[in-house]
């Protein structure tokens, strides 16, 4: 008979699957989750979950762990932001929506993201061992970069070696669900994400899994594919992002394996194999690929593109402005959600020259959706203050050192979930350098991740002291 647990746990593997989905015409009721494919199936997994722990009249809550803890002050936080910036929050109107109104919306898409989905995502995984974890999770993800590769590969032919013949073929990826097939301007690749640099987010967060095959698999050709596959996806996606975070993962990558000796032979295999892979693809076409990695080298240079490129003016105006922000509001900010309200008028002259996104979109008032900030450290500081930072800098601190300390203390299947952990966590960590959303889903499922493997030792250290006397 078919449980509700199984139901909500497949729901919860679909949604692994279709996360980096987002190129579609999604429900607008559901904001900013409306393209995020993943998230129907966690929303659905979640109804299920709850109705299971209503039947049941209980629920886990990991409220033991330090971690989760440090999450739930931040969370109290941002409440407290708004409350001792009330009258100026109450007073706030732009794009024809209130500060209070502005912040509920802001504050239920946190909760969604660092609550609810995380208290799925736990409750599914606290009755799997660590095995279960690592081969169920990884698979699928594996699936996924399969697919997105596939598709990839079709529009790299299509987009830079001007293949024809692969564009009826690619089409047959419509009839894909979540899936709308284009072509993202400026001869980039953005596979089945709707732009190249939420494909370079995609492939972040899932870098730790692919890189792990390389410690856990035997066949030397296959233990190798997936981070090749995520490595040709970040090269040809063109985002500068991907490219500074995906490559600092793999230097990470190397290193820890250089320093296990019997990883170090894997090493230098990893790069022949690189270099394989490289000549294969300069003997197709030398003169594209020579031409391509001159233009992705020069582009890793914001400052010396920063009048030439329109992304690169507003980001950094964005940021800017929230700075200037925080720093007329450094102790609590301005209030959670409300950034906008305030940087608006700060945005610097340098970034609104020659930028039509200024016009058309951040300071027209009839554009509904609101600015981002392109930075979740710098919106934050200007939302919740030096306080809110600090708080939430001390719990990506808490998952990086712990990812460390159980990398280092355990073995086998433990020791590679905490590798996993460490690229994910430093990678994801660094992404919101430039991204300024919480729904950055791999990230919640390694959160939980960590503290089922912290319960675990916890739980194994006193049944060893118990033994002992």
């Amino acid at each position: 008979m078919l449980s509700i647990r199984k139901i909500y746990v497949t729901l919860f593997l679909i949604g692994l699957f279709f996360f980096p989905f987002n190129d579609f015409e999604g429900f607008e009721p559901l904001g900013e989750f409306k393209n995020e494919a993943g998230a129907y199936f966690f929303l659905l997994g979640f109804l299920f979950f709850g109705i299971e722990s209503l039947y049941r009249g209980k629920i886990s809550i990991p409220y033991k762990s330090r971690i989760f803890q440090v999450l739930m002050v931040f969370l109290i936080w941002c409440v407290i932001t708004i409350v001792l910036n009330f009258n100026s929050v109450s007073d706030s109107y732009f794009k024809h929506t209130t500060g209070i109104y502005r912040f509920i919306r802001q504050f239920i898409s946190l909760l969604i993201s660092t609550f609810l989905f995380l208290l799925y995502f736990w409750n599914v995984i606290v009755r799997w061992s660590v095995i279960e974890i690592l081969t169920k999770i990884r698979r699928v993800l594996l699936y996924c970069m399969i697919f997105a590769f596939s598709y990839g590969v079709l529009e790299t032919a299509i987009v830079y070696f001007n293949v024809g013949a692969a564009r009826p073929i690619l089409d047959l990826f419509d009839y894909f669900p979540f899936l709308d097939v284009n072509f993202p301007p400026g001869g980039r690749i953005s596979s089945v994400a709707y732009e190249s640099p939420a494909l370079g987010n995609y492939l972040i967060a899932v870098s730790g899994w692919m890189f792990s095959y390389i410690l856990t698999e035997k066949n030397n050709l296959y233990k190798f594919l997936p981070t090749l596959m995520v490595l040709f996806l970040t090269f040809f996606s063109g985002s500068r992002t991907a490219m500074a975070t995906v490559g600092l993962q793999a230097v990470i990558l190397f290193a820890i394996m250089y320093a296990m000796p019997q990883y170090r032979r894997t090493v230098t295999v990893g790069f022949g194999y690189v270099a394989i892979v490289a000549a294969i693809m300069l003997a197709a076409n030398g003169e594209n690929i020579v031409r391509s990695v001159d233009e992705k080298l020069k582009s890793l240079n914001f400052s010396q593109n920063l009048k030439k490129n329109v992304s690169n003016q507003s980001r950094f105006g964005m940021q800017y402005a929230s700075l200037q922000v925080f720093k007329e509001h450094p102790v609590v900010g301005v209030g959670f959600g409300q950034e906008a309200y305030y940087t608006r008028f700060e945005y610097p002259g340098w970034a609104k020259k020659d930028n039509w996104e200024f016009k058309a979109m951040y300071l027209n008032k009839n554009f509904p959706s609101f600015p981002t900030s392109y930075n979740l450290y710098t919106r934050l500081l200007a939302e919740t203050g030096i306080i809110g930072v600090l708080i939430w800098c001390f719990m990506i601190y808490l998952c990086i050192a712990n990812s460390i300390r159980l990398f280092k203390t355990s073995k086998e299947y433990e020791k590679v979930l905490a590798f996993i952990l460490l690229i994910s966590f430093t990678g994801m960590s660094l992404n919101w350098l430039q991204t300024d959303f919480f729904r950055q889903y791999a990230f919640w499922l390694c959160f939980v991740i960590m503290i089922r493997l912290l319960a675990l030792r916890q739980a194994t250290q006193k049944e060893l002291q118990g033994q002992s006397h």
